[in-house]
């Protein structure tokens, strides 16, 4: 059941879809999920901070927030050979994309060389690679993507009426700026957002109807349920139910068909049982590793049996002998491609 690519979405339509009996909206997703990748193999990742807490900003959530007495600890930007050092372990383990995560709310144009500089490293391993470092201007986004770099991650975080509640220090309008910038280079989006904050499902209806009127889908969504920290304004927050999870998956699968739906932080409190009602429902990219920039994540060894357990395959890539860049290629379409050659 192959879906249309919509950006005109009205937040009814996406509410009725919220409110669809359960089984009935997972056999949905999973038929438009199956129309348009392999419902069998799931994207493996893997993020590290290059650049830990000492944030200015005050992201109710966020544990790298300098106001907040959390335990971390502002740490410079990491070295060159440390991250590479990192990098190599995570394609050894079966990452294909490597994220790379620093503590800034925009980072100086003094920091972007040197980011540059650990990206064609990264890249040089044939690894897909991605950065989150805040707001980028229009030619630091072009300096990155000069570089090497494949996916730009800056999430809208919530819908746009919920978002005063969770942060001050930046305006939404802050965050598509930047999501501009980095289109308008050629470079990929990675952009979801955090549910579980305290938000409604009008809320949740909001952001997902948000990210899918972009002008052009994020290539990955990640979908974060919220990690609570103590320290931050949101530890003790009643916790999302399980299922209303679940369907915020399904409900990101049916309004983007092509993009890669990302089962991102929260996996740690998450039973294998709930996973794998996520995949059934659309989700077919994780974050693989012990953390999530600061916050613990299944190890890899739970990943890789879990993956058996339910008959799931990492996505492939290929590399280009020139380039090194690294595609992601769903096995089935390689085979065709091949026997179409």
């Amino acid at each position: 059941m192959s879906a249309e690519i919509r950006h005109d979405w009205k937040r009814e339509e996406v509410a009725a879809l919220f409110a669809l009996p359960f089984n009935d909206l997972l056999a949905r997703a999973h038929a438009v999920h199956a129309a348009h990748h392999d419902p069998n193999a799931v994207q493996v990742s893997t993020l590290l901070s290059i650049k830990t807490g000492g944030c200015p900003e005050d992201c109710a959530y966020c544990p790298q927030a300098q106001r907040y007495h959390t335990g971390v600890e502002a740490q410079k930007l990491m070295s060159v050979d440390a991250v590479l050092e990192r990098a190599k372990a995570a394609k050894e383990a079966g990452a294909s994309r490597f994220c790379m995560g620093a503590a800034w709310r925009e980072p100086k144009d003094r920091d972007i060389p040197k980011v540059a500089e650990i990206v064609r490293a990264v890249k040089g391993l044939g690894l897909e690679t991605c950065a989150t470092l805040g707001m980028l201007k229009a030619e630091q986004a072009q300096a990155l993507k000069d570089a090497g770099l494949d996916y730009y991650n800056h999430n809208l975080d919530t819908a746009p009426e919920f978002y005063g509640e969770i942060i001050q220090t930046r305006e939404y309008q802050d965050r598509l700026d930047t999501l501009e910038h980095v289109r308008d280079t050629g470079l990929k989006t990675c952009c979801g957002g955090i549910v579980g904050m305290g938000e409604s499902r009008s809320q949740r209806a909001g952001l997902l109807q948000t990210l899918a009127n972009l002008p052009e889908h994020p290539q990955s969504v990640p979908i974060n349920m919220l990690v609570q920290v103590e320290g931050t304004p949101l530890a003790g927050t009643e916790a999302l139910d399980p299922f209303e999870f679940v369907r915020t998956i399904a409900v990101a699968r049916l309004m983007m068909p092509d993009s890669m739906v990302r089962l991102s932080a929260g996996r740690e409190q998450m039973h294998d049982e709930m996973q794998a009602l996520c995949f059934f429902a659309g989700a077919n990219s994780i974050f693989y590793g012990e953390k999530l920039l600061t916050t613990s994540n299944p190890e890899a060894e739970r990943d890789r049996k879990l993956f058996e357990r339910l008959d799931l395959k990492p996505l492939q890539v290929t590399e280009t002998s020139e380039t090194v860049h690294a595609d992601i290629v769903e096995p089935a379409c390689e085979a065709r491609a091949e026997s179409a050659a």
